[in-house]
């Protein structure tokens, strides 16, 4: 098996480690105006205080890097993803994953960002790593590899084994160490296919076993169509994480979702002494309360 590695984060003079001895880092994925239209409302109407709440909470709710995305249907987004992250980097400290896939947004935000950045995403079609990966040098960026190509999304886990191989390859080439590609083994709806969560898990298990990176994902897609989606969501998040997830891209306002991060972390040792549990369960009884 190949050394765990080790993908360091900052913003300002705070840094995040993304390490599979460390506690699961929760990547907080509420500043999205996709499928939320209350904030695709509020962005389009330039109000930025939705996100710059939804920045505090997460942040409250235990996410140690926020994902940012204003992909809003119409507008500059290179003028309005550098907006977004201004308003968010002006209430909290943490890291950001800048969500684009919009390269000049995706410049103009790392421009103004103080910091080692995450970027979401970069993926192995010719066209994506020929435009991302120069700017993530360039910029001293990590990035989040999706395993698809120009071939689509491959059925099997060996096949996305061996696009996150050519990812990390090409990454080499442009001087972005290993350490900070983090992969995204793609989780797929099991409403589609009752055997897509495993195949996501034996993806993790050999990208895992051969490179020692980092796992991301949007943990929340493996349940979407089917019903009571938290309890799969918190469910399958506890399993990946055992397989190797360190990253996930979630939503840590889902008590299921941020019980089952810290009740994992804790049985796989992660949490000395239990402090992050019993601080969880102090605070969850005093909002009760």
């Amino acid at each position: 098996m190949s050394e765990n590695q080790k993908t360091i984060l900052s913003f300002k003079d705070k840094s995040v480690e993304i390490h599979r001895d460390g506690p699961t880092v929760m990547i907080g994925e509420r500043i999205n105006p996709t499928g939320r239209k209350v904030v695709l409302a509020a962005l389009k109407e330039g109000d930025f205080e939705m996100v710059r709440q939804d920045a505090i909470k997460q942040v409250e709710a235990g996410a140690t890097v926020l994902d940012v995305n204003a992909g809003v249907p119409g507008a500059d987004e290179v003028a309005l993803l550098s907006q977004v992250m201004q308003e968010v980097m002006s209430v909290v400290d943490v890291p950001l994953c800048i969500d684009t896939a919009n390269p000049q947004a995706l410049e103009a935000a790392l421009k103004l960002y103080e910091g080692k950045a995450l970027i979401n995403s970069v993926n192995g079609e010719e066209k994506s790593l020929e435009t991302v990966l120069p700017i993530a040098k360039e910029y001293g960026a990590a990035i989040i590899g999706l395993c698809m190509d120009d071939d689509g999304i491959p059925a099997t886990p060996e096949l996305r084994l061996k696009v996150a191989e050519k990812l990390i390859e090409r990454a080499a080439k442009y001087g972005i160490p290993v350490e900070d590609v983090v992969i995204d083994p793609l989780a797929m709806t099991m409403g589609a296919d009752h055997t897509a969560g495993l195949t996501t898990l034996k993806t993790i298990e050999l990208i895992v076993a051969e490179f020692g990176v980092n796992i991301t994902m949007g943990a929340s897609n493996i349940s979407f169509g089917m019903p009571d989606r938290k309890y799969l969501n918190s469910t399958y998040m506890a399993v990946a994480i055992h397989t190797g997830l360190t990253c996930p891209i979630t939503n840590p306002l889902v008590t299921e979702i941020n019980t089952a991060v810290l009740a994992t972390d804790l049985s796989l040792g992660k949490d000395e002494y239990g402090m992050r549990w019993i601080k969880a369960f102090r605070k969850r009884k005093k909002a009760q309360e």
